[in-house]
């Protein structure tokens, strides 16, 4: 059985729309970025984090988990912690190109190879985890339509504070990469990593 490690309604709803079955037990770890860790290194290790703590409860099942991280000149934006924040990240990303990573991994008990991704397993699951980034052109937005959208709370449990298939894709004239990773979870790339382990 494939376990989604993850409350997130976008990420259920990506998986849904592939034709993927799964069930879900959310993982509740600390997001909290290392000092000096990179946007990439810190997307894939939540991942993981997620992937484990989950495993931990169901070593039975494949256990997927991703962490998506917005990054932006250098720093790197989580979720917003409340309205001023997320119209702080608003105005750091309008008239800028950033990135979007989603770490993805999967925990198991199968066996699996390829993809150039990590895959370990000394006395525990078979891990495999990589990442995939998006980048997103934002255009100018005004401070009274920031005001506006935070109100409306849609950035309130989304990375970089904005929902790219929400109100914000107004904003959004362009990206280069795949989309369904600024959503959230980039489903080819979780397609070929399940494949690999010869579990779809």
């Amino acid at each position: 059985m494939l376990v989604l490690a993850s409350a997130s309604p976008r990420r259920q709803e990506l998986l849904r729309n592939a034709g993927i079955s799964f069930v879900v037990e959310a993982a509740d770890i600390d997001e909290t970025p290392l000092q000096g860790e990179s946007a990439r290194a810190c997307a894939e290790r939540l991942a993981r984090e997620k992937a484990l703590a989950v495993w931990r409860k169901r070593p039975q099942d494949v256990v997927l988990a991703a962490d998506t991280v917005v990054v932006v000149e250098g720093k790197i934006l989580g979720k917003p912690v409340n309205g001023e924040d997320a119209a702080r990240m608003l105005r750091l990303l309008a008239g800028r190109v950033h990135e979007v990573i989603t770490g993805v991994c999967v925990a198991t008990g199968a066996r699996g190879q390829g993809l150039g991704a990590s895959l370990h397993s000394a006395e525990g699951p078979r891990i495999m985890s990589c990442s995939e980034t998006t980048q997103v052109i934002m255009n100018e937005v005004a401070d009274d339509e920031i005001r506006e959208y935070v109100a409306t709370g849609e950035p309130m449990d989304k990375a970089g504070a904005y929902a790219i298939q929400g109100k914000a894709s107004r904003w959004i004239p362009h990206i280069e990469g795949d989309y369904s990773n600024v959503v959230g979870l980039p489903v080819a790339l979780v397609k070929r990593m399940l494949r690999e382990l010869k579990r779809v």
